[in-house]
């Protein structure tokens, strides 16, 4: 992560240079450029291009007061803020995730937005099988323990200490079914896995292909999250729902960290009434302030995997972001504005 030397930093321009530009010419400002790692083509049109490493808060409005088109992954950008942005027509998010834009003030004031779809199908359904692996197949202990000596002084060609699971046989809930859920499950059956799909919490009727939420959290052997953190899924993995798992359960989340009550996990791993979990997200990123599952003795747990929200970084990835990114905002230029989610 860059200080905050790095962070102001003068913009890099491009495209005539930093300024007004001509009346007709798009003002494109993205506010975090070190958030992608991977070659991002300038758009298709006339405009002028300002960049950022980071942007913090009380940046936003003057980095963005002539902006007509603002890129941010993970930078919120608040009805109170575009309020004070009456150039701003368009949010390219540079990320799937949308829970730090206000969607609803972006609707109701004409911004559109539109976010990244699919670019991860692949690396993070990757990240959660390599989670579950390794905690099925107790990679952590044994490792521990070929490195502090153990295997070298053992009486036997092998030892028996940490009781290894199959996945083939074993049941795998999904809550999420877009891209990377689908992709979960498609590297789930080939192991031979059973999959499957659970329902939205509170659901009134449970759709077709789906089981009730409180017969997946019951019948699963691996729990794995991948929807989008919102109000109604804010908070869905709790105390209650982590005492109705299976004892041997594994809770993997590749998706937002806010989708799980972090204390209640770490109470739950720390008395041993879950198998384990792998996280690669957390509630807030980065974790300035004290987290439950940064607590030291929840990190040593050999049952817990904790990874800095890289699933979805692998170079094929990120460079799929980029060229997405791009893309999305042509088409809006073009006047056909695509991957909408306002």
């Amino acid at each position: 992560m860059m200080g905050s030397a790095a962070n102001k930093r003068h913009p890099l321009p491009r495209e005539g240079g930093r300024g007004e530009g001509p009346p007709h010419m798009e003002r494109i400002v993205f506010l975090e450029r070190d958030s992608i790692r991977a070659e991002l083509r300038r758009p298709d049109f006339p405009h002028v291009w300002e960049e950022y490493p980071l942007t913090l808060s009380e940046d936003i409005y003057h980095r963005l007061k002539n902006a007509t088109i603002a890129i941010t992954n993970k930078v919120v950008l608040s009805g109170e803020i575009l309020a004070r942005l009456p150039d701003l027509k368009m949010i390219a998010g540079a990320a799937t995730g949308t829970d730090n834009l206000d969607l609803d003030w972006c609707r109701s004031h004409g911004i559109v937005v539109s976010n990244i779809r699919g670019y991860a199908e692949h690396a993070v359904p990757e990240h959660a099988m390599m989670l579950i692996l390794a905690l099925r197949r107790q990679l952590l202990p044994y490792r521990a323990d070929v490195k502090a000596g153990r295997w070298q002084t053992a009486p036997m060609f092998c030892f028996f200490d940490h009781p290894i699971r199959d996945l083939h046989g074993s049941t795998l809930g999904l809550f999420g079914r877009g891209s990377l859920g689908q992709g979960v499950a498609r590297l789930a059956e080939a192991f031979g896995m059973r999959v499957l799909w659970g329902e939205h919490k509170g659901a009134a009727v449970v759709r077709p292909g789906y089981v009730a939420f409180e017969q997946l959290i019951r019948e699963a052997d691996v729990v794995s999250l991948h929807c989008p953190l919102s109000n109604q899924t804010r908070g869905m993995i709790g105390a209650a729902e982590l005492a109705a798992m299976k004892p041997g359960v594994l809770l993997i989340n590749t998706a937002r960290g806010g989708l799980v009550d972090e204390a209640a996990l770490a109470a739950a791993l720390k008395a041993g009434r879950i198998g384990g979990a792998g996280f690669d997200v957390l509630s807030r990123e980065p974790p300035r302030e004290a987290n439950p599952l940064l607590d030291p003795e929840v990190l040593s747990l050999p049952n817990f995997i904790l990874t800095p929200h890289v699933g979805w970084a692998s170079d094929r990835a990120m460079q799929t972001l980029a060229d997405q990114l791009t893309d999305n905002i042509e088409a809006y230029v073009r006047g056909s504005p695509r991957n909408r989610v306002a």
